[in-house]
């Protein structure tokens, strides 16, 4: 029983570190923020609609029902596609870090306080850093053929996010900047 309760303990405190260290890097990922009209304008969730299909396991398994596919080829597509799959995964992380930059920014210059939305930036940082274990865990689990990667809910997080930067900044005010 102890030896349960200390191995859970350790779990438990190993997962709120790795929360807190992606918390952390979400946090700080912007700090290069190239804050501009076409910038903002070109914050779209279309940029990522790929990730969606780039882990179904239809692609797979028509590779599988061709002849002349041979184990190799499997695994050389799925690496192939886990690595841009990371490669998005990074775009996304620097984009909803850039985003959360600015709608701070906007909040430390804004002449009325503006707590709900604090609420809502430090709230959909929690969700997108559990996102963001949670993906890299699914990905783990892809490598050895288990399972898929579903990364609708970061991508809702980062439009969230997206949108209220988009309703704090209107259409003139970015134009000048």
């Amino acid at each position: 029983m102890n030896l349960l309760l200390a191995t859970s303990t350790l779990i438990f405190v190993a997962l709120l570190s790795a929360l807190m260290v992606l918390i952390r890097r979400i946090g700080f990922a912007g700090s290069d923020l190239p804050v501009t009209a076409e910038w903002i304008d070109d914050l779209s969730i279309e940029r990522y609609r790929p990730m969606a299909r780039l882990l179904d396991s239809a692609d797979i398994e028509f590779l599988r029902s061709q002849p002349g596919c041979t184990p190799m080829m499997l695994t050389r597509l799925r690496r192939q596609r886990r690595q841009i799959f990371g490669a998005y995964l990074r775009c996304l992380q620097s984009d909803f870090g850039r985003v959360c930059c600015a709608l701070k920014l906007v909040m430390l210059q804004s002449q009325h306080d503006r707590p709900e939305l604090a609420t809502i930036l430090i709230r959909q940082q929690i969700t997108f850093a559990c996102g963001m274990l949670l993906v890299h865990g699914r990905l783990v689990l892809y490598h050895w053929g288990i399972g898929c990667v579903d990364v609708a809910r970061l991508v809702k997080s980062f439009d969230a996010m997206r949108l209220e930067l988009r309703t704090l900044l209107p259409a003139a005010v970015t134009m000048a900047a």
